[in-house]
């Protein structure tokens, strides 16, 4: 990598890999929750990632690349815990906990990488792509925020009694 056009596609490349795995992980996330709050959340934010997808796309368009993905790392072994935790829980609150906690990691990992995707847009002077990827970035921070308000309202509670 040369320049810092070289780094965003990368980066690019990473986070459109992880929202496909996302969207491939998240039913699984969704129809293992015995919380209904918590599986309703899981299925919406499948929707809004199908979304983000679908942004990436255009700024893949933007900077007139192939829109494809690297493998990432990173949101493997999130996506792997939470399948660890499907298999290992004893019961239904602890599963939710876990998965809740997987899936608040995944959250942060995104927020992390689409703030420094907007910040290197920005740097690069594409507008239309700051826009799209501000747009994600803000439908991930309410989706952790979300996430934080059911573990702290039901979810770990009920965990914590469960043990």
């Amino acid at each position: 990598m040369k320049s810092v056009e070289d780094l965003f596609y990368a980066l690019l490349q990473d986070v459109y890999f992880a929202e496909k795995q996302l969207v491939k992980a998240l039913p699984k996330m969704a129809k293992q929750s015995a919380n209904a709050e918590l599986e309703k959340a899981f299925t919406d934010h499948l929707e809004q990632t199908k979304g983000h997808v679908e942004r990436l796309d255009q700024v893949f368009e933007l900077i007139g690349k192939r829109a494809k993905g690297k493998r990432c790392e990173a949101i493997m072994g999130i996506i792997a815990e939470g399948e660890e935790v499907i298999e290992d829980a004893d019961n239904d609150n602890i599963r939710d906990a876990g998965i809740l906690a997987a899936a608040q990691a995944a959250e942060r990992y995104e927020i992390a990488r689409y703030g420094t995707l907007c910040a290197w847009a920005e740097e690069l002077g594409d507008g239309e792509a700051v826009k799209l990827l501000k747009q994600t970035l803000e439908e991930e921070k309410e989706a952790d925020e979300l996430l934080t308000q059911i573990a702290e309202g039901t979810v770990n509670e009920a965990a914590r009694a469960a043990a």
